[in-house]
């Protein structure tokens, strides 16, 4: 969530601190604003809403300098409203953009008050501006004056400022908050992520916890907090961040939702070794000396996690846990007889999962990373990094992301089983080859658009949803409703399809949508019988099922069907229309499908 952006050395540094925005918009946003320095004087525009007001703005009154930030903020201290949009200028003498959130500001602030620095706005981020306005007051050099500043704050963060006291460069600093620094050929560059820096260059330095750095145009200095000098070596990003578009699609989420059998196909390639191996970058004897598991994610890379479980208890014959991140730290779990933890993260940059897995780390847990995102701050705090090859996903609600993450953990599930000797090789062969019909499998699933339209139109005008599901499809139960909610608005929950009996049946009514998930399992009688419950009490039921057992109810007033399969691969396939129905119900509703409101692509604060 939020975004920085920033630039030094260029001629007119707006233009490209607009771009950038506009490539850091999927992250989640409700205000922008640019601030840029021209012959030692301020020029700030802000805006609230999208940044296409924000480009209106500038456009009206146009900004010049060759250094600058930009900033889209997500509100958390403060509303939404263009005072407390970012960059922040103090005394207009320091401009600062933030990310994250200062635990300690409320006394900060008040201790600035008492010193007679006026702050105007509501938020927690703009008394770092005062407290580097305090000290270049104080003759501290910029170095010496983040030294202080970051020694005062408490908190997760990520900042940049822009001083008239040292009008030639920025300074930058994070701490559990994602900062990159770009280097071009004629300047250097600031970012939330490589995505914001890719049109202007693909060499990049990421910051770790605790670094601040000094950025000129022609040099970069990087300081740890005893202001001792550091080296961060440049890394070279893909250049596909530099492409990134619709490509044709409505959509960011159409887009990505069709690039799956890619995706997916690019995924296995990516693990595949000689002779049809698995090849996963951990070797047989780590992977064989696992004797648990304990799995950290949020939102739907832990429903990711949650199907893993089957497939992993399943396979290869280990306990797993699953545990939500933001909770897992907080409640000093016992972590005896589990040696391994697994952090999985689309960006590699929530906040809740990087503080899950270090602590992991702490209690000398092996650490591995599932991430999309190879740079990001959870893989490189690793032990061991699997790394879906989904390409950049940028619509807030993930669908080819987590398809890969799916298909990384079932293929890590048969990869510990064949080195704990759990399967032999020709199962181990016949596993890999239905792995291996997943991108056609999946590509034949996208034929559902179709089929789906009707039932979401019937969607679109209802209050709440039930999604149900058994087994490893109760987890895609979890993501359907998560999607429906996180784009359409409206109301829904998943539940695992025999725990209806225990309380949620009251929830059903004459006409309430209930989707249910069918198989071709061990579990399809049981799964017909609570959809005959919720039936019989007046639910509309629509079906979601494997073709050769889509003719296995007679009561359902919607089926859309997914190519028939091995069970293992359920999961992955009928995750496909429920992403689907949640997009086109979001479309014929007309919300914000890429941005949902109050939604952000990565949350980096707690």
């Amino acid at each position: 969530m939020c975004g920085i952006v920033g630039a030094i050395g260029l001629g007119n540094c707006s233009p490209m601190l607009l771009d950038s925005l506009k490539r850091l918009e999927y992250r989640g946003y409700d205000s922008s604003g640019i601030v840029t320095s021209d012959a030692g004087e301020f020029e700030l525009r802000r805006s609230v809403g999208k940044i296409k007001n924000l480009e209106e703005t500038v456009n009206e009154k146009p900004l010049s300098g060759s250094i600058g930030l930009g900033h889209t903020r997500w509100a958390t201290h403060g509303g939404v409203s263009e005072r407390n949009a970012h960059p922040h200028i103090a005394a207009d003498r320091v401009a600062i953009v933030h990310n994250g959130i200062i635990e300690n500001y409320e006394s900060i602030k008040a201790k600035l008050h008492a010193k007679g620095y006026n702050i105007l706005s509501d938020t927690d981020s703009e008394v770092i501006a005062h407290l580097f306005v305090e000290a270049f007051e104080a003759g501290l050099t910029p170095s010496e004056a983040t030294r202080r500043v970051t020694s005062e704050i408490d908190g997760a963060y990520a900042f940049a400022a822009i001083s008239k006291d040292f009008p030639n460069l920025i300074i930058a600093a994070r701490n559990s908050s994602p900062l990159a620094i770009g280097l071009g050929d004629t300047g250097s560059f600031i970012g939330s992520d490589a995505i914001a820096l890719a049109p202007v260059t693909r060499r990049v330095i990421y910051l770790k916890d605790l670094d601040y750095a000094i950025v000129r145009a022609d040099a970069v200095q990087v300081f740890r907090p005893d202001g001792s000098e550091t080296k961060r070596e440049p890394v070279i990003v893909s250049a596909s961040l530099a492409l990134i578009n619709k490509g044709g699609y409505r959509h960011f989420m159409e887009k990505e939702i069709y690039e799956q059998p890619d995706s997916i196909a690019n995924t296995i390639r990516a693990f595949s070794g000689v002779n049809g191996k698995i090849a996963l970058g951990v070797s047989s004897r780590t992977l064989g000396n696992i004797n648990g598991i304990v799995m950290l994610a949020a939102g739907t890379s832990y429903f990711a996690s949650l199907v893993a479980r089957y497939w992993i208890e399943r396979i290869a014959k280990i306990p797993v846990s699953c545990e939500l991140a933001s909770e897992f730290h907080y409640r000093e779990p016992v972590t005896s007889g589990i040696n391994t933890a697994l952090a999985i993260s689309q960006s590699g940059e929530s906040l809740d999962t990087l503080k899950a897995i270090n602590f992991a780390a702490e209690r000398n847990l092996s650490t591995i990373a599932l991430v999309n995102v190879l740079d990001s701050s959870i893989a490189r705090d690793s032990d061991f990094v699997l790394e879906t090859k989904a390409g950049p996903e940028i619509g807030v609600a993930s669908t080819k992301a987590f398809t890969a993450q799916l298909t990384v953990l079932i293929t890590l599930a048969v990869a510990i089983a064949e080195a704990k000797n759990e399967l032999h090789e020709l199962q181990v062969k016949k596993t890999l080859g239905q792995i291996k019909l997943l991108p056609g499998l999946v590509a034949k699933t996208l034929d559902a658009f179709e089929s789906i339209k009707p039932v979401a139109g019937e969607l679109k005008s209802v209050q709440s949803v039930l999604f149900l599901g058994r087994g490893p499809l109760f987890p895609i139960a979890l993501e359907g409703a998560l999607k429906l909610k996180e784009l359409s608005y409206i109301h829904a929950e998943g539940f695992a399809a025999g725990e209806m009996k225990h309380g949620p049946i009251a929830l059903i009514e004459e006409k309430l949508p209930v989707i249910g998930l069918l198989a071709n399992d061990n579990l399809i009688g049981k799964v017909i019988s609570n959809l005959k419950e919720a039936n019989s009490r007046g639910g509309t039921i629509i079906l979601i099922a494997d073709e050769k057992v889509a003719n296995s109810i007679d009561f359902a007033s919607y089926v859309i069907t997914v190519p028939a399969s091995d069970p293992v691969l359920a999961p992955i396939l009928f995750s496909v229309p429920v992403q689907i129905l949640a997009y086109l119900t979001a479309l014929d509703k007309g919300t914000d499908v890429d941005q949902p409101r109050n939604l952000a692509k990565s949350v980096t604060v707690e």
